[in-house]
């Protein structure tokens, strides 16, 4: 026969596993779906941004850090040739090698449609394109969707064809832009690009305009920019540049009083310089998204899951803070690149 200690400590044990039973039967204590209805900052932050799936902001909070494993894949990478594209460029490579992968840089590379051509040929695997340059220099289309999401998917969907995938977008708008100095622009009166037409027709010979090569002979550029916005300039008094060289010329006047820059140039504000607002709204949303081989994610699919928290990382402020590091700082687009993801824990463990 049991002794009354004995009967005192099973008694014990009854009423210990009758108050956990009871416990589990109410909801007490720590519960999965209870912290899973609380999205992370990361989550909500992500969800503001354009995206081309729901998966965007769950597969920004959970970082890269060794869910992809891309262990004996070779991929080629490209990009364009300005400062921006030599960043998310490296980006990408760095990215993809923290993931396992061998990584052939062919990043660069000058003009758009010659990257393109080099994706749709196979020469690149990926590189990253803008929404807007999709829509209307490659596909051809001559007005924008209006939207940022909607020109988004409306390139995705229509690339689809040419088996091009787009993957998620940053949520950053490099938008063409065109400025002047500060100090011409109150001097004149220019805040629109409406003020650039009537100052062209008043003064067509101090209208001059420094412009990449590309820019003057798109449709999304200064050709379709002219008739949107009924002014034309003389072709002496156009002066074809690299667009790196662009915004300190315009600073000073010369050879130019306008310039074509983009929006995420952090030079802008340290060369103290003002871009005429596009209020007739002609261009385009260029929302950037990793543009990769259909045939290549087919084989690789944990591609999409990879770099989407990196576009999620990539707003205005950030993209412009790292286009400054380059052209303001002279700091190397690799090892920007390397300190952005570092910074973000973006490539792993």
């Amino acid at each position: 026969m049991p002794s009354s200690a004995t009967r005192l400590s099973r008694h014990a044990a009854l009423l210990g596993c009758l108050a956990l039973f009871v416990a589990a039967c109410s909801g007490g204590g720590s519960s999965p779906s209870a912290s899973a209805a609380s999205p992370s900052a990361a989550e909500s932050a992500a969800s503001t941004a354009p995206s081309g799936s729901a998966d965007a902001s769950a597969s920004a909070s959970a970082g890269t850090g060794g869910a992809v494993d891309l262990s004996g894949a070779e991929f080629t990478v490209g990009s364009k040739e300005f400062t921006e594209q030599l960043i998310l460029g490296q980006i990408t490579i760095q990215v993809l090698e923290g993931a396992g992968a061998t990584v052939n840089d062919e990043t660069g590379l000058v003009g758009s449609p010659v990257v393109r051509e080099a994706l749709v040929a196979g020469d690149i695997d990926m590189y990253w394109e803008y929404t807007g340059t999709g829509w209307i220099t490659h596909l051809g289309n001559e007005a924008p969707v209006p939207g940022a999401q909607e020109q988004y998917d409306a390139v995705a969907e229509a690339d689809a064809a040419n088996d091009i995938a787009w993957l998620e977008p940053a949520p950053f708008n490099n938008t063409y832009a065109i400025a002047a100095s500060t100090a011409t622009a109150e001097e004149q009166g220019l805040a629109t690009i409406s003020d650039l037409a009537a100052y062209a027709a008043e003064s067509p010979d101090a209208t001059t305009i420094c412009a990449a090569a590309e820019f003057l002979a798109r449709d999304d550029g200064l050709p379709g920019l002219q008739e949107a916005y009924g002014f034309e300039v003389a072709d002496e008094n156009l002066s074809e540049l690299e667009l790196g060289l662009i915004p300190p010329l315009v600073a000073e006047g010369d050879p130019c009083v306008f310039g074509e820059l983009f929006a995420t140039d952090a030079r802008i504000v340290s060369l103290e310089l003002s871009l005429l607002e596009d209020d007739l709204e002609f261009f385009p949303s260029y929302l950037p998204a990793l543009n990769v081989r259909q045939e290549v994610l087919d084989a690789n699919p944990g591609l999409a899951e990879l770099f989407a928290p990196v576009a999620a990382a990539l707003d205005n402020d950030t993209m412009t803070a790292l286009n400054a590091q380059v052209d303001i700082d002279g700091e190397e687009a690799a090892d920007v690149a390397a300190a952005f993801l570092e910074e973000q824990g973006l490539l792993g463990e």
